[in-house]
């Protein structure tokens, strides 16, 4: 529990990293699988604050620790964490305004993670379904039409799908940690993992550069939460301990219930200009400018 909130802790802090870079990136072309987005956002100096300097190598590290030894329900939600952590440090970096709610939901998603390092188990040891592997790649490679489909929304709700899109990508790697056991090139779960990792980072840039941090950010929580944890407990063996499984899944309901209201009350921010849009021309000589 400990290394899944140290990833929680770091993916949290990336996160603001990489929005901030999102944001200071040219405008892309709207759609939700942009690479020449990820691209030009790689190349900003927050994204590689993010990116290069480990922050989100280090926290897949821990939660590759933290998948071997909790059940997937436990680290989802533990991962959950990541939001709050996100939410607090966009309110001093990202000018992001957060209410009552906000923080309370806050200290919500703490609440539910103590409740559920009480309850949970050791992880499961069953494989799954054979075709487990080759359904885990047939969802990395969804996660591109939703992005895909996500461009054509309006802001909000375009940040909120494509966060959702990439949460289910993030999803996919959790679970295909699980499955595999060394590398293994004719693995489908190990092609489901880098597929299904590379179209998350994808979706979750084009979704930060036009909508709320918070917003995208409470989307990829309940992709990479829900999904694993059921898989945990349906196929792969999750437990909790013995006469604790209502307090588990209340701790993993109250977290991820905060993670929604942190999705309902995140402030977008203003919205990046259109490429070549310049700024308001001033008034043509000899001719007043209308007052607002």
């Amino acid at each position: 529990m400990v290394c899944a909130l140290g990833s929680a802790l770091c993916f949290g802090a990336a996160t603001v990293f990489q929005a901030a870079a999102a944001r200071a990136a040219a405008p892309g072309t709207g759609s939700g699988v942009d690479v020449g987005l990820l691209w030009r956002a790689v190349r900003q100096w927050r994204y590689a604050v993010g990116l290069g300097l480990g922050l989100d190598g280090l926290g897949f590290v821990l939660e590759v620790v933290a998948l071997r030894t909790l059940p997937l329900y436990a680290v989802g939600a533990a991962l959950a964490a990541s939001l709050a952590v996100t939410a607090a440090l966009a309110s001093r970096m990202l000018a992001v305004r957060l209410g009552r709610a906000e923080w309370g939901a806050v200290a919500a998603v703490c609440a539910g993670l103590a409740l559920l390092a009480l309850a949970a188990g050791r992880e499961g040891h069953r494989e799954g379904p054979e075709a487990l592997p080759w359904v885990l790649l047939g969802i990395a490679a969804g996660v591109l039409l939703i992005g895909a489909a996500a461009g054509r929304l309006p802001d909000r709700p375009r940040a909120l799908v494509l966060g959702l899109g990439s949460g289910i990508g993030f999803g996919v790697v959790e679970v295909a940690v699980r499955l595999l056991d060394g590398i293994d090139l004719t693995d489908p779960a190990l092609w489901a993992l880098l597929l299904g990792g590379g179209a998350a980072f994808l979706l979750l840039t084009s979704a930060f550069q036009r909508g709320a941090v918070t917003t995208a950010t409470a989307g990829m929580v309940l992709g990479e939460t829900l999904g694993p944890a059921a898989a945990g407990l349906l196929w792969l063996g999750d437990e909790t301990r013995e006469g604790l499984g209502g307090l588990a899944l209340t701790g993993f309901a109250l977290a991820v219930a905060a993670s929604l209201v942190l999705a309902r009350f995140g402030e977008p921010p203003v919205a990046a200009p259109e490429a070549g849009a310049a700024s308001e021309p001033e008034p043509e000589p000899g001719r007043e400018r209308a007052p607002d």
